[in-house]
């Protein structure tokens, strides 16, 4: 602004070649504007590393945010639970996942383990969750993954660090608080995980780089009220095989913190209605009218977990704002095919 007044106030002083510039420069300047806020076409996909890189490396652990550092990508998605102790670590689920985790003699768990809240971090780190179990649906599900042998579950902290010495300084993190109002004896309450959170993302100094996502709009409620610096996404699914939005059942579903389909009208004017901005639904949920009816609101549209080139290409078509994808590469890939800038690789000691 103070540049666009100086030049209206040298108009009639200043050689018009220099005029020129000045717009030009204004000019520019405005477009760099309208990039960072994620505006103008072009810079309006971001690629989101889907528990770091969970096609490519062991999910949620510093393997998997390394190779996403190093193919390059806007933000790291991760998970969070607490552990007995209160330290908060990066995992997907509540329990020990035995397609995923060995104890401390190499053996692959026969069942599911114990719960993170029911273990301390001393205690958690004599698994090993550096290699899928073979012959599982989850080891043929991702092929491409390498083993890492010994890898063990990370802290949140450590992530932080972990990126920190990478010097990037501009990679986002997209973190959920993994509880559910199903099982509420399985982990922390939404306020307390919330709670935790945030204090870490403040005490990192990492508040305007962080989002917080969860599908249990409980814990984005207390971050609202209390860290509004700290922005929220609202995570949506309406699936079989997960279905937070209950718009077969009277009344609110227990996921959404009292805001109910039936009153709201939808589920972009639900996340609306609940104070969001930001909202996640599964990417086969999506359909151009209901993304139409979001933008409409203000809403930006970040979709999970698509993997597939051909869906990816669809969803960039249609207009989303972001993917959240297992393979990084394959969304790089889609991001060059549309003509869509790319974000820089960095160099992971």
């Amino acid at each position: 602004m103070a540049a666009d007044r100086g030049c209206r106030l040298q108009a009639t002083s200043v050689p018009q070649a220099l005029q020129r510039r000045c717009r030009s420069l204004l000019a520019r300047l405005a477009a760099a504007v309208l990039l960072l806020a994620g505006w103008g076409g072009a810079a309006a996909v971001e690629i989101q590393g889907h528990r770091g890189a969970r096609g490519l490396a062991p999910e949620n652990t510093p393997p998997a945010f390394a190779t996403a550092l190093r193919l390059g990508v806007h933000v790291l998605e991760l998970d969070v639970g607490l552990t007995r102790d209160g330290v908060l670590v990066v995992h997907h689920d509540s329990t020990l996942n035995p397609d995923t985790t060995r104890d401390a003699d190499g053996r692959f768990l026969d069942a599911r383990g114990p719960a993170l809240a029911a273990l301390s971090a001393g205690e958690l780190q004599r698994y090993d969750v550096g290699r899928l179990k073979p012959g599982t649906r989850y080891a043929a599900t991702y092929p491409a993954q390498q083993a890492v042998d010994g890898t063990r579950i990370p802290r949140l902290t450590d992530v932080f660090a972990l990126v920190a010495a990478s010097g990037n300084t501009a990679v986002r993190f997209n973190i959920e608080t993994k509880v559910s109002p199903l099982v509420p004896e399985a982990t922390a309450s939404p306020q307390a995980m919330a709670g935790a959170l945030v204090q870490a993302i403040r005490d990192a100094g990492l508040s305007a780089r962080c989002t917080i996502q969860s599908f249990d709009w409980r814990s984005l409620q207390w971050v609202q009220a209390n860290a509004p610096e700290i922005a929220t996404v609202y995570l949506t699914a309406q699936q079989r095989f997960l279905d937070t939005i209950g718009a077969d059942k009277a009344g609110p579903s227990p996921w959404t913190a009292g805001i109910s389909l039936s009153e709201a009208g939808s589920v972009p004017r639900m996340v609306r209605a609940a104070g969001g901005r930001i909202w996640s639904p599964f990417f086969g949920d999506v359909d151009e009218a209901s993304l139409k009816e979001a933008k409409s609101l203000g809403l930006k549209v970040v979709v999970w977990t698509v993997n597939d080139p051909a869906q990816m290409d669809r969803l960039i078509r249609m207009g989303v704002d972001g993917l959240i994808s297992d393979r990084p590469d394959l969304a790089r890939e889609a991001l060059q095919r549309h003509g869509l800038p790319l974000p820089a690789p960095t160099r992971v000691p």
